[in-house]
C-alpha cells in the first residue's frame, strides 16, 4: 500500500518525504487556503519538492466550474506546471466527462468526492487514473464504509479497470488498516493521523524499560 499525505503545507510534506518515505500528495482547496499562500505559489513549491521523481501530486481545478470544457482547460494549464501533477475533478457529470477528455490528451486525473460505488464505477469507465472514495465523512454520518471500499475494489477487479483507489478522508489508524485489509492501493491522510497511527503507548513503555536495563549493563 502507498501512503499519500493530504496537505498543502510545504514543511509538512518535506518532513513526510524525509521520515516516512511518502509516496505522493493530495491537495484540496481547504489545504491550500490553510497554507496561507496563493494557489499557484503553493502548488509550484510542492511540485519542486518532487522534481525528478515519479511521485504524484493531486491538484484540484476551480470547484466553481460546472462546465467540463473549463475543467479541461484548467487541467491542461495545471498539468503543464509539473509532470507530477494529477488533476483532481469532482464526481459530477461534468467531472466525469472532463476525466475522459483529459485522458485522451494524456493527462491523469483523480476523481474526488466519491461517495458511492456507482460514482466510482463511472469514474473507472471514463478513465480516471485515481479514484478517491471519502470514508471519514460517510462514517461520521453513520454510514458503513468497509463494504463501500470493498465494493469499489471488487468492481475494479471484476472488469479489469486500471484505476487506482485512494481511500480518502481517513481519520485514524484503524481506517488505514481497514483500507489495507480491503486491498486498497493507497490511503491519503493528514500529518496528525499518520503520527498517531505510527505510535503506540506500549512502544514507549517498552522502550523505557529497555533503557533502564541498558543503563544497568556494562557496555564493555
Amino acid at each position: 500500500m502507498k501512503f499519500f499525505l493530504d496537505s498543502a503545507h510545504v514543511q509538512e510534506i518535506e518532513y513526510a518525504l524525509k521520515m516516512w518515505n511518502l509516496d505522493g500528495v493530495t491537495t484540496n482547496p481547504r489545504h491550500v487556503q490553510a497554507s496561507g499562500k496563493p494557489f499557484l505559489t503553493v502548488i509550484r513549491e510542492i511540485g519542486a519538492l518532487f522534481a525528478g521523481t515519479d511521485k504524484p501530486i493531486s491538484v484540484e481545478v476551480n470547484p466553481h466550474f460546472t462546465d467540463y470544457e473549463k475543467m479541461v482547460a484548467e487541467g491542461e494549464i495545471l498539468a503543464a506546471i509539473s509532470p507530477n501533477f494529477v488533476i483532481k475533478l469532482p464526481a459530477t457529470e461534468a467531472g466525469f466527462k472532463a476525466v475522459a477528455v483529459l485522458k485522451e490528451k494524456g493527462i491523469r486525473s483523480n476523481l474526488t468526492l466519491v461517495f458511492s460505488a456507482a460514482q466510482a464505477l463511472q469514474a473507472m469507465r471514463m478513465g480516471a487514473y485515481f479514484i478517491s472514495p471519502f470514508i471519514g465523512w460517510k462514517e461520521a454520518n453513520g454510514e458503513e464504509v468497509q463494504s463501500f471500499v470493498e465494493e469499489i475494489l471488487d468492481i475494479r477487479d471484476n472488469y479489469g479497470f486500471d484505476s487506482e483507489i485512494i481511500v480518502a478522508a481517513v481519520r485514524n489508524g484503524r481506517q488505514i488498516v481497514d483500507a489495507a485489509v480491503a486491498g486498497a492501493d493507497i490511503v491519503t491522510a493528514g500529518l496528525a493521523v499518520y503520527k498517531e497511527a505510527f505510535d503506540h503507548p506500549y512502544t514507549g513503555v517498552g522502550l523505557q524499560k529497555f533503557q533502564e536495563f541498558w543503563d544497568q549493563t556494562p557496555y564493555k
